[in-house]
């Protein structure tokens, strides 16, 4: 990668990229490199046409304690004064921006996003991974949307994404109590994928599940993901438009027509490298 980071750690293995959370605060709670980091490599990542699915994990004993409010704090301060003029709004409306585009880049990156959660995952943890495509844990994850208990709305992803991952009514639930839930809780809901017994279990299984992701034809996944994303708050009809437009392109492939040759001759498709880059 172009640039060094302090808050993550960025590990590239054959189109897989594994980004993990390093703090520097205790349970890589979110400063203020982390928020300041997060959107650039997310660029950087962006820039790659070779990554092909992303990795997102916590180092240490946990995924994340959420916002780092020690840090934090100088550059909200305001918040906890008396009257707040107009440029001081202004100020934390732009501070609270900049904070929601790292997420806001992994839900609209054309790559596939896996969160793979052990230990607490708290607050700004809970918002970041509703911004990922596909949510894996521990059984030692604990999840926890926080911010009522500091008496604060979460504003940085959470309260847009979650509606459409466990609903309005586990959402509601989770936001206006601030309450912990399990592991058992998060998979019943729909909030993870799956759960595995350890955390070096999960990151097998994280690892597993990216390749399986990145040795598809990096456009088809793609492709897949830009359809979900944009039916998300279309109609029906949008949505199979806009499809079928994205589709008449790739059913002209090579990669298409490998596809269908290895099927008919029934052996493993050998899809093209140098297209397999995405977008």
């Amino acid at each position: 990668m172009e640039s060094t980071y302090k808050a993550l750690s960025l590990t590239d293995a054959g189109g897989v990229m594994t980004v993990t959370l390093l703090g520097p605060g205790k349970g890589n709670a979110m400063g203020p490199e982390f928020w300041e980091e997060l959107p650039k490599a997310m660029d950087e990542i962006n820039r790659r046409h070779d990554i092909r699915c992303i990795v997102f994990r916590g180092s240490g004993e946990h995924y994340s304690y959420g916002l780092n409010l020690p840090q934090m704090m100088p550059r909200l301060a305001t918040m906890t004064t008396g009257t707040i003029v107009a440029h001081q709004r202004t100020d934390l409306m732009a501070q609270i921006r900049q904070m929601q585009s790292g997420f806001q880049k992994m839900h609209e990156t054309p790559k596939p996003v896996i969160a793979a959660v052990h230990g607490w995952c708290i607050g700004g943890g809970v918002n970041m991974i509703a911004a990922a495509d596909i949510r894996l844990c521990s059984r030692d994850a604990k999840f926890s949307l926080r911010e009522a208990k500091l008496a604060i709305t979460p504003d940085i992803g959470g309260l847009q994404f979650l509606p459409t991952i466990i609903g309005q009514g586990f959402t509601r639930e989770m936001a206006f109590t601030g309450a912990d839930y399990d592991a058992a809780f998060a998979e019943r809901i729909g909030l993870v994928n799956h759960v595995y017994d350890t955390p070096d279990q999960l990151f097998d299984a994280a690892a597993t599940l990216a390749r399986q992701i990145a040795d598809n034809p990096a456009t088809a996944v793609q492709g897949a993901k830009r359809v979900l994303n944009y039916s998300l708050n279309k109609s029906i009809e949008d949505g199979l438009q806009y499809v079928a437009v994205w589709n008449s392109s790739q059913l002209q492939s090579d990669d298409f027509s490998e596809a269908i040759q290895a099927t008919m001759e029934k052996r493993k498709a050998e899809f093209n490298k140098k297209t397999n880059r995405g977008y």
